[in-house]
């Protein structure tokens, strides 16, 4: 499965995994989380407890009409396709590779934050 693999204050970068449960616990440090804050059938995968843990803030999320942070996702986390007419997730499209790769390409800076203090 072809995802992008996104850490904090690091550029997005694409790579292959098997998308089995356990390899993706691992690409996260933990228990994961699926959450699908945007328009397209994407999935963000993170640590279910990334803020509990504090861990590093990593990019924030926008609210897609008014354009305002509404969150920030911590710690490591991966996009992936998550078509809704599957029960799997699956690779993403080279066009939203290029359209999220874009998106996340800045590393951002959280001078308020300490971890998962939010």
């Amino acid at each position: 499965m072809k995802i992008l693999l996104i850490e904090p204050q690091q550029r997005p970068k694409v790579i292959e995994t098997s998308g089995t449960l356990s390899a993706m616990q691992a690409l996260v440090g933990g228990t994961i989380q699926a959450i699908y804050p945007f328009h397209a059938p994407v999935a963000l995968i993170c640590h279910d407890e990334g803020k509990l843990l504090n861990l590093p803030p990593n990019r924030a999320l926008f609210h897609p009409e008014t354009n305002k942070c509404y969150d920030i996702v911590v710690g490591t986390f991966f996009l992936c396709g998550a078509p809704p007419d599957c029960d799997n997730f699956t690779s993403l499209t080279q066009e939203q590779i290029e359209t999220y790769t874009a998106r996340f390409w800045n590393p951002e800076f959280f001078p308020h934050a300490k971890g998962g203090d939010l």
